[in-house]
């Protein structure tokens, strides 16, 4: 009798650990080393009234562990089986600074968030997810970059300001979206699409943005969304993407929207667009398209990325960035891993006096390119060494400039 109660308690406990199936899964990078890191920038020696450019040089060599291969994180993912196909999904996604003495480096007032969402997923059909989340522009490069996205000069397509100490590069892309919406297909003859949505408006009554009180009928109220879609093909031995997103950011000030203030000097190329130099209310569009493909000894890569940076009030004044990029990736030995990526493209800005217009256009060339290898210790563990340069030329608004950097570094995976 004991033994028939025992064996009914056990199989209602295996019935119920059945029926919800659950799982978390606790993830990480660590990536610790060294880098060496020098720019070439310009700086104005003259006055505010008669400028005079020419180039500052930086060097910095340190320990760092920002991860010149790949930033450092910690995660957890999980999943919950829900019946009938369905299922629940999360994912949370720190960023870690190994070698600060805050762990998530300058957010001290908390982790600072790569990734964090919650969804459900249906077989056959696909995924939605709300949270921060990655935009297709960033999934579709994670695919087709032969550098898988390091944080080293020398990219065209993945540009970072991570390891290079200043703001040499322009960042390219945005890479993530808060407040987000995400939709996600399951593949259908090699097809899968993704799309994103991202709404964050806000408004508060007699305010100005200079801290003023308003007029009794005026508010001030500040407006960001976001779209993006993107498809990934395989076929075989390709993959096949592309992508675009577009986002706005709005501000009004007593019922009026905020004109967008442009500097009064020359409007430096290669500053971090994004950083919004264009005033309080600007607009971005982004577009990716890439490949790679697997010839068995190597695989090819081949992308192209075009980013624009525009006052909302006024499209003339704008900064952009479009590049293209090849490269290759191989196993040398079953332990030694090598890349190289090859690329050019150009800056441009729009007049700098968003109301006279009397400043032309200016453009501005550039190349990178970029070398690494990882030596593989086990399947979670490789040492690395990275070098990468990039050279922007002169214009009508800025002088030449130019960065390099090494990285040599450890990182390990769980």
């Amino acid at each position: 009798m004991k033994k028939s109660l025992l064996a009914v308690a056990a199989i209602g406990a295996f019935a119920s650990a059945a029926q919800a199936q659950s799982s978390v899964t606790v993830y990480g990078i660590l990536d610790v080393g060294f880098q060496g890191v020098t720019t070439r920038g310009p700086i104005n020696t003259g006055t505010s009234s008669s400028p005079v450019a020419s180039n500052a040089n930086t060097n910095i060599t340190r320990f760092s562990g920002e991860g010149s291969q790949q930033t450092s994180r910690l995660g957890f993912r999980g999943t919950e089986d829900l019946g009938g196909g369905m299922s629940a999904f999360f994912t949370a996604e720190f960023a870690l600074a190994p070698t600060d003495a805050t762990l998530s480096g300058s957010n001290g007032n908390g982790l600072a968030n790569r990734q964090t969402f919650v969804g459900l997923k249906k077989n056959g059909v696909g995924a939605v997810a709300i949270g921060t989340q990655y935009t297709p522009v960033h999934l579709a490069i994670g695919r087709t970059d032969p550098g898988q996205q390091n944080n080293m000069i020398g990219s065209v397509i993945y540009t970072t300001t991570a390891s290079s100490g200043s703001g040499q590069t322009t960042t390219s892309y945005a890479s993530r979206y808060n407040n987000a919406l995400t939709l996600q297909t399951d593949r259908f003859a090699g097809f899968q699409g993704y799309a994103i949505y991202n709404n964050n408006n806000s408004s508060a009554n007699n305010t100005a943005a200079n801290g003023t009180q308003a007029s009794a009928t005026g508010f001030a109220q500040q407006n960001n969304n976001a779209w993006g879609i993107g498809v990934n093909y395989v076929w075989n031995k390709l993959n096949f993407d592309v992508a675009y997103q577009t986002s706005k950011n709005r501000t009004w000030n007593a019922g009026s929207a905020t004109e967008a203030a442009m500097p009064a000097t020359a409007v430096p190329l290669t500053v971090n667009a994004p950083q919004n130099v264009l005033g309080t209310s600007l607009s971005m569009n982004q577009t990716y398209v890439g490949a790679v493909y697997d010839f068995g000894i190597l695989k090819a890569y081949a992308g192209y990325i075009n980013a624009r940076y525009a006052s909302v009030n006024n499209s003339n004044a704008y900064l952009s960035r479009a590049g293209q990029q090849i490269g290759v990736r191989s196993f040398v030995t079953p332990t030694i891993e090598g890349w190289a990526s090859i690329g050019n493209g150009s800056y441009a800005a729009g007049p700098q006096n968003t109301v006279t217009l009397t400043t032309p256009r200016a453009v501005q060339n550039f190349i990178a390119w970029q070398l690494g290898s990882n030596y593989w210790l086990s399947k979670r563990t490789n040492l690395y060494a990275i070098y990468g340069q990039t050279q922007v030329s002169s214009s009508s608004a800025n002088i030449s400039e130019g960065a390099s950097n090494y990285g040599i570094g450890v990182r390990h995976t769980f």
